[in-house]
């Protein structure tokens, strides 16, 4: 079998038959009991985009893994790999793309369509919005990979004018190659600088829709990504700094149940004209605005009528309720206290490997690395772990975000009541996000991950496209990453420890 590692193909099914049985059963969890015994469809695509997410993230760690089975090889082409990991890599953001820009954006309008039309009426006119998707996305991306398709690579010329080698020699850039015998054996030696050159050829299409599927997720990475970093960790911190301290008199629920029964009341009167506004036909820019406020405003009414039950528990087990809040408030606390932890880790990584030249440290790779010399795994485990926390704060970056900014709509997770449309959105943005979070992580971890697949994808082909490369070379993305997350912890600093005041009113204007 030579190098071929058995073990890891089998870990490797394992792996994807349990990230899709996990995927499973958080659809039927989190799913609204309207959506129960239909929409079948959606349901299918949901669980398959989470599960290509995932399994996307877990292909590094076992991309190094899979680097690893070659190592008493020479070099790596001198060995049969244990995975055609270039492949696989390619193979699933392909998939990728496809769920992102056709098949999602198909099933959400198909899901929001008239239900009082047919369904046929609704596949066809899902169907004309995602081809007029597809084509011009189709012309986008050849035109584009037309003219610019192209890697620029830079060269130096390596010389000698020797054809025989002695066994032992030592080789010097700065001098030709000496042996350790008192005369000169050979003559090998870099070129002088000045004869760099650039040799150009063309990147194959499916990397080129790998690299503008990168720059799109990149964007959305950098934002809320560097927004979550901090968020994450310091939401649960402060939300501790925040809770009920004790249980609230009777008298006093009595009074803030009646503020938000007469709040409720408001909004469902908003809520009916806007869909006396919506049959009559007149839907407009003014509506979308309205109806965005309301949403958020709903979201806000849900978290209030949850912190007052928590306050004034009821029931024969009210102690025991009240007893778990406490619990739960505490265990948010280690986690956050945790997760900040492992923020800074990562803060002060893209700082000290990244963003100086040349860097001070490679910090978490030797982490690694030497994790792994206690254990196989324990390294890829805590490499595996580091870029999920980072996909992870992308989502808590993503929620901050929408409940504050008017132009992102709020498509919250809740258990036993996300509608499919909430479930789809949520998995375009987590897949957009993970092509970013590899190609990061790819590049973050370089000293751990060299050699790999993804390097070769993310790393010399990606960094090297003609358009895209100077967003790699001037760490555009990184220094929009750790700015947004320093305004963040000043945001929470300033902010973060007051009591949410009560909301404002919902008014529909005129």
């Amino acid at each position: 079998m030579g190098d071929f590692n058995l073990a890891l193909v089998i870990v490797a099914i394992v792996v994807c038959v349990l990230v899709f049985v996990f995927n499973l059963y958080l659809l039927v969890n989190y799913q609204h009991p309207d959506d129960k015994n239909q929409a079948y469809f959606p349901k299918f695509v949901v669980v398959l985009g989470l599960s290509v997410a995932a399994i996307s993230i877990l292909m590094l760690p076992a991309d190094v893994a899979n680097r690893q089975a070659c190592q008493h090889a020479i070099y790596n082409g001198a060995c049969n790999l244990t995975l055609p990991m270039k492949d696989l890599w390619l193979v699933i953001y392909i998939i990728d793309a496809i769920l992102v820009f056709f098949v999602i954006p198909f099933a959400m309008f198909y899901y929001e369509g008239d239900q009082d039309k047919t369904v046929g009426k609704r596949i066809k006119s899902a169907l004309i919005w995602v081809v007029t998707t597809a084509i011009v996305c189709g012309l986008v991306l050849g035109i584009l990979y037309g003219v610019i398709g192209k890697v620029d690579f830079t060269v130096r010329h390596l010389s000698s004018s020797t054809m025989a080698f002695p066994s032992t020699f030592q080789f010097s850039s700065g001098q030709p190659c000496v042996s350790n015998g008192p005369r000169q054996n050979c003559s090998a030696y870099d070129a002088s600088p000045s004869s760099e050159t650039t040799w150009t050829m063309h990147s194959t299409f499916p990397e080129y829709v790998v690299a503008l599927a990168t720059i799109v997720g990149s964007v959305l990475f950098s934002i809320f990504g560097g927004v979550g970093i901090a968020c994450l960790p310091l939401g649960l911190i402060f939300s501790f700094i925040r809770r009920p301290k004790a249980v609230i008199t009777r008298s006093q629920y009595i009074k803030e149940a009646t503020e938000l029964g007469k709040k409720a009341r408001e909004l469902k009167k908003a809520a009916d004209a806007l869909r006396q506004e919506e049959k009559s036909g007149t839907k407009g820019r003014k509506w979308r605005k309205n109806m965005k406020a309301l949403e958020k405003e709903l979201l806000v009414l849900e978290e209030d009528v949850n912190a007052l039950e928590e306050m004034y528990p009821q029931g024969e087990k009210a102690e025991a309720t009240w007893a778990m809040t406490v619990l739960g408030y505490l265990a948010k606390l280690i986690l956050g206290v945790f997760g900040l932890i492992v923020s800074i880790a990562w803060i002060v990584h893209i700082v000290i490997y990244l963003l100086v030249d040349p860097p001070l440290s490679s910090f978490l790779n030797e982490v690694f690395i030497k994790l792994d010399d206690i254990w196989g795994l324990l390294g890829t485990a805590a490499f595996a772990f580091f870029c999920f926390y980072l996909l992870l704060a992308v989502i808590a970056g993503a929620m901050m975000l929408g409940l504050r900014l008017v132009f992102i709509t709020i498509h919250p997770m809740k258990w036993g009541a996300t509608l499919m449309n909430s479930f789809l959105f949520n998995v375009v943005l987590i897949l957009l996000c993970s092509i970013s979070v590899i190609q990061f992580c790819s590049t973050a971890f370089a000293y751990y991950a060299q050699a790999t697949a993804a390097q070769e994808i993310f790393g010399h082909t990606l960094q090297s496209l003609r358009g895209i490369k100077y967003l790699y070379k001037y760490n555009i993305f990184q220094i929009a990453f750790v700015v947004l997350a320093g305004l963040t912890l000043v945001y929470y600093a300033a902010f973060g420890w007051r009591r949410k005041k009560p909301s404002s009113r919902f008014q529909l204007s005129s």
